[in-house]
């Protein structure tokens, strides 16, 4: 099948990011020294990179049957958007649906219990620095799958996606630190800006479950998940692991989900369990009213 673009283009974003990124962790880190600033720990670093390591090895392991498997779905798209839009167009649009796309699989990760047992693997580190940005679930590959599947269908090349995603991520990168307060007022309003994922990263009640933007911060506004920046933020998990080691981070969630589903009454509360939000509960479990309601007299 023909298509605009080889894959090896993903490769070349690499080739130009990764030294850029590496210059703002050195960056960072060289700054947080001067200033004595402790967004860096040793144990936590070596965590992040853990995990880094792990998703490499995992998503080295399926990218050629993702790419092979979202080809084959291309074939079937109900839209040629090649033959509708110039290629600078398409660019754009994929961007846009890939930042979109990417928003209700990040926003899921965090209600869906079994995702967020991946996810949350993310979301342990109590810093808030450049590396935190590596701290990527091993899983996280596979769970994406069957979300981003959409795309090809809908006519987005996925030679195109491929690379366009590739480029998304590495401006995620941007987002983990707390050396950058805010960005001109257009892009805080239209980008998520560090400010804007320093939200997301915050354990602290008002900021739980919001900004689940990549690129793009519109979606949190239109959909009601954004919150701006406004008290310190405090990272991390509601109940922190303290544990860096990336093994104990990847099944820790996995076992205390096992264990409440192996105590499960019946079938509806083990899958309530499954696929209900982090907090959910059975009923029997459910704090009762402290006070029956006053009927209303009329």
């Amino acid at each position: 099948m023909q298509t605009d673009m080889d894959p090896t283009g993903a490769y070349l974003v690499y080739a130009v990011g990764i030294p850029l990124v590496l210059l703002l962790i050195v960056f960072e880190a060289t700054l947080c020294a001067l200033r004595g600033w402790r967004y860096y720990t040793r144990s936590d670093t070596l965590g992040s990179l853990g995990l880094l390591i792990g998703n490499i090895v995992v998503n080295g392991a399926i990218k050629a049957s993702a790419l092979g498997f979202y080809l084959y779905l291309y074939q079937y798209r109900i839209i040629d958007l090649h033959t509708l839009l110039p290629v600078w167009a398409i660019w754009v649009l994929s961007f846009v649906a890939i930042d979109f796309t990417f928003y209700w699989y990040h926003r899921m990760s965090h209600r869906v219990r079994f995702l967020w047992a991946v996810h949350m693997n993310h979301h342990c580190s109590e810093q808030m620095n450049f590396v935190v940005a590596f701290r990527q679930a091993w899983l996280g590959p596979v769970t994406k799958l069957p979300f981003f599947a959409v795309l090809p269908l809908l006519g987005f090349d996925p030679t195109i996606t491929l690379v366009a995603g590739v480029a998304a991520t590495l401006w995620g990168v941007i987002g983990h630190t707390k050396i950058i307060a805010r960005l001109w007022a257009p892009l805080e309003w239209l980008l998520n800006t560090p400010s804007h994922h320093r939200v997301h990263h915050g354990s602290n009640p008002e900021y739980i479950d919001k900004n689940y933007g990549n690129l793009f911060i519109v979606w949190d506004r239109i959909f009601g998940t954004f919150a701006q920046e406004c008290v310190e933020v405090r990272y991390g998990l509601r109940k922190n692991l303290k544990t860096s080691n990336p093994f104990a981070i990847t099944i820790s969630d996995w076992v205390a989900l096992w264990r409440q589903m192996r105590g499960a009454q019946s079938w509806s509360e083990a899958l309530g369990y499954f696929f209900g939000p982090p907090d959910w509960q059975p009923e029997r479990f459910r704090e009762e009213p402290t006070e029956k309601a006053v009927p209303q007299l009329v």
